[in-house]
């Protein structure tokens, strides 16, 4: 016979009450460093606005960076899970796509960036070295999670075969262009309103010029 968990469950409660938390201070982070400027906004500031101490915000992040692009890392990580569901036999370049699709239009969790204000947020991540330096950080993260499920999904070694990086980085470049693109196009910026399309144009132009390099490559030999 098997066991089932009581339906309130004390890890469970736990668990939900440290994600409500996490996201309240990513939430008030990010409404910071929007409405005074990263500059201007302290880690207690964001405690304060998420009704935490500063304790409980350093059990959570370890700077306000950090903190305001909490939803960059989980959708990161939400990536990579698609990722490593996707069935066996796919491609590597088309499992990863095919996961960033699933993200962009998962109506039950809907991805960050449909969240408000977060195009602003992202384009003031050009403007700022700090913020900047910790997007970074996340999204190089993010692609060596990929990288080593893409080595899985090929049976090779990650380290020696250059093979999982190569596609990772191409596929995670796409995405990052799209983004950066979507940011700074602003709200009424003729096609850069719809970010899945934007980004299905973006895999498309990668793939057309791969064809169109393979296909001059032939030609030549």
């Amino acid at each position: 016979m098997t066991a089932t968990k009581p339906l309130d469950d004390p890890d469970d409660r736990r668990r939900r009450k440290a994600r409500r938390t996490r996201d309240a201070l990513a939430t008030a982070a990010c409404d910071l460093f929007l409405e005074q400027g990263p500059a201007a906004t302290t880690v207690e500031a964001i405690a304060d606005r998420a009704d935490v101490t500063r304790r409980t915000f350093s059990r959570y992040f370890t700077g306000k960076e950090e903190a305001a692009l909490d939803f960059v890392r989980r959708d990161g990580d939400r990536i990579n899970a698609l990722l490593r569901a996707r069935p066996a036999a796919e491609p590597p370049l088309l499992a990863y796509r095919a996961a960033v699709r699933d993200w962009l239009t998962d109506r039950r969790d809907p991805p960050w960036h449909t969240r408000p204000r977060m195009r602003a947020l992202l384009a003031l991540v050009d403007t700022e070295p700090a913020l900047f330096a910790a997007y970074q950080r996340i999204r190089v993260d993010a692609q060596e999670e990929s990288v080593r499920i893409v080595a899985a999904r090929l049976g090779t070694d990650a380290l020696g075969d250059v093979r999982p990086a190569a596609v990772v980085d191409a596929a995670a470049g796409v995405l990052v262009a799209a983004l950066r693109l979507w940011a700074r196009g602003g709200e009424h910026h003729p096609g850069a309103g719809d970010l899945a399309a934007l980004v299905e144009r973006a895999y498309d132009a990668l793939t057309d010029q791969v064809a169109a390099a393979t296909a001059h490559s032939t030609t030549e030999e």
